[in-house]
């Protein structure tokens, strides 16, 4: 018998050892069974049978010899007995299919029930004001208001740059109302940056944040980089009348979509009622034209993203008559025209490839003379009016945008713009050679629902012995 191995013994066609593993597996399942019927009387005496026959395998297998006949006979027997048992009580496999099924069913509502919380808890976590956040703008706010020193050098500085309308500069756009985020933005661009002195920011927050924002920025200064803040509130050509946004904000129908809380039975999920969606610093990008008229090219930045290389290669960049330029994101299905948009509708389906592949937004190079040329925003509103049932899509700006730059947009290569640091794992490799790390998602990195492997790359930029941020208890 020397050599002779368990799995040799297992293989063999009239094997105890193989016997007593197949009964074992079978009765397994009949405990489960049993324990369900509440027979926990039935299910302690399979589980002691079953102990029994694992016992006699394991002394088996450390002897190194097989088990014999004799051994294992009794073993064999009584746990045949049981097993029969168990099929006068039902539990043979129609049973177990139909028991298996439920089973599969009740973990499956249990699942969608988890994932549904899930989704709504992390949308809230998601949608909150740190309390450090919240402080730094009443701080900010209070020291704008207090100081008249303050004030007049903003306006010294602002009526002294010409950059604000020079065409030879690099022009950037923000549109937010996180201070703390834009910060980031800016000062990671003029750290980066060859030539930060030819830099200029245009920022555009809300009437709430104005005065922070103001204070902020005039406060601290970034390389020498020129920053601009606007509220969109002074735009007297947002309005009602010739933005669609403002006009279905409203209708009475689309107020209880989004602002009245009731649940809709569930069949819309909570991140489409997101009211964020319907902000007008959600969809400024859309008039880029009319905020500043005076320029020709600019690169647009959300304020979840962070750069780490210098930018100024994307002034060069040849769009060939294109209005956008923007890293395509269809290396997976996911991203392609069908997934974000509804080709049940004839309009969707008579315009769209469904195929064409989808892009992002979060650092984008506009041709603001190609824009206006062709009329880029009307054809904006003209789906923005068409998708006031909702029916062409349902969440955010990026649909609309496919809509409006179909046919409009120049693929840049990938290393410009990184996706995915706020929801997902991203290759190092891609992390360490991407200009524009975008924290794109639920987890952004001045939250505590932030991923802890990629803040560092966001953290780095924010200064923590600032004096107004110590005072906030940021850390």
């Amino acid at each position: 018998m020397e050599g002779v191995t368990v799995t040799d013994e297992m293989l063999s066609s009239n094997s105890v050892t193989r016997q007593l593993t197949d009964q074992i597996s079978l009765a397994k399942a009949f405990v489960v069974i049993a324990k369900e019927s509440n027979n926990l009387q039935f299910a302690w005496e399979l589980s002691a049978q079953i102990r029994n026959s694992q016992a006699l395998l394991s002394n088996a297998a450390t002897r190194r010899t097989p088990l014999t006949v004799g051994e294992s006979e009794t073993a064999i027997r009584d746990m045949a007995l049981l097993l029969y048992q168990a099929q006068q009580l039902h539990y043979d496999s129609a049973t177990m299919l139909m028991r298996l099924r439920a089973k599969i069913q009740t973990l499956e509502e249990q699942m969608s029930s988890a994932n549904e919380k899930s989704s709504k808890y992390g949308q809230i976590a998601a949608e909150e004001v740190p309390k450090s956040l919240y402080c730094l703008g009443v701080r900010l706010t209070t020291e704008w208001l207090g100081n008249p020193n303050l004030q007049k050098k903003h306006r010294e500085r602002k009526q002294m740059d010409a950059k604000l309308k020079d065409n030879s500069m690099y022009h950037f756009c923000i549109f937010s109302d996180n201070i703390l985020a834009s910060s980031v933005v800016v000062n990671s661009t003029a750290l980066n940056s060859k030539n930060p002195d030819k830099i200029v920011f245009h920022l555009v927050t809300d009437e709430i944040n104005y005065a922070a924002m103001k204070a902020w920025f005039t406060v601290n200064s970034f390389r020498g980089v020129t920053v601009e803040v606007q509220k969109f509130e002074d735009f007297k050509w947002l309005n009602a009348s010739y933005v669609p946004v403002l006009k279905q904000l409203q209708d009475s129908e689309t107020q209880s979509y989004y602002f009245s809380g009731h649940n809709d039975d569930g069949r819309t999920p909570i991140k489409f009622r997101n009211p964020k969606y319907l902000s007008m610093l959600n969809h400024l990008r859309f008039y880029i034209p009319e905020v500043y008229p005076a320029l020709k090219k600019v690169v647009f930045l959300d304020d979840d993203i962070v750069v780490q290389k210098d930018l100024s290669g994307l002034f060069s960049i040849d769009l060939n008559g294109n209005v956008n330029g923007a890293v395509e994101t269809c290396m997976e299905t996911f991203h392609r025209y069908h997934k974000y948009l509804n080709y049940s509708h004839p309009l969707i389906r008579a315009h769209f490839d469904p195929d064409a592949c989808g892009w992002a937004f979060g650092m984008n190079v506009f041709d603001l003379v190609e824009w206006r040329k062709r009329n880029v925003t009307g054809i904006y509103h003209y789906w923005q009016e068409r998708n006031v049932d909702r029916t062409l899509w349902k969440l955010g700006t990026l649909p609309p945008g496919l809509l409006t730059f179909y046919g409009l947009t120049e693929a840049l290569d990938p290393s410009w713009h990184v996706l995915g640091l706020g929801y997902t794992n991203v290759d190092p490799q891609l992390i360490e050679k991407g200009a524009v790390l975008h924290f794109n998602g639920n987890s952004k990195p001045w939250l505590k629902i932030g991923i802890e492997k990629y803040k560092p790359l966001w953290e780095k930029y924010v200064d923590y012995s600032h004096p107004l941020l110590q005072q906030c208890n940021f850390h």
